[in-house]
């Protein structure tokens, strides 16, 4: 097997967030598809645009399926619970290995509505890279909605290049280099 393309295996780990509110992170796995449906049906529509450039209402069957039956080597996710009643999960983050070029990988989160603004997507942004750097990725990118401020904005403060994108002004590439 690629070394790069080696299974996650890691605990859930704990973080304090601002306003004193602690979560867990975890891998996900495919017991979370409830879960992760619930997730994003109650993301707002501007956040679910922000996410899949598209007005989903609801994941299909087979996109659900996508996002939660993941090897966790080509393809890694998290997903972030609050430790208090009512959050099963309240962001998810990932990183999907290019097949031709396993040291890229395209990167994607989300941070539920009420949870944005405490640090959460930036917290998450760190993670996927470092652990992406320790399983040899090189370059982790994702396209941004030109109009997703935030989500720029956060890019920028990471260090991030932020070029045009091919298919047009209405996507941004943002490169993050790991080396």
């Amino acid at each position: 097997m690629n070394a790069l393309l080696a299974p996650v295996r890691q605990a859930a780990e704990r973080w304090l967030l601002a306003g004193a509110r602690e979560v867990s992170l975890r891998p996900i796995v495919a017991a979370d598809a409830p879960a992760e449906q619930a997730f994003f049906s109650a993301l707002s529509l501007d956040s679910r645009h922000k996410r899949f450039h598209v007005g989903l209402r609801e994941l299909s069957p087979m996109l659900l399926k996508l996002l939660t039956e993941v090897d966790q080597s080509a393809h890694v996710a998290w997903v972030v619970e609050a430790l208090e009643p009512g959050h099963p999960v309240i962001a998810d983050a990932r990183y999907v290995h290019e097949l031709s070029r396993p040291e890229r990988a395209e990167f994607a989160l989300a941070v539920a509505d009420d949870w944005q603004g405490r640090g959460l997507g930036r917290r998450l942004l760190a993670h996927l890279a470092a652990h992406a750097r320790r399983h040899g990725v090189q370059q982790l990118y994702g396209d941004i909605l030109a109009d997703n401020r935030r989500m720029l904005a956060l890019m920028r403060d990471q260090g991030a290049r932020l070029t045009a994108h091919p298919d047009g002004p209405q996507l941004v590439r943002a490169v993050l280099d790991l080396v």
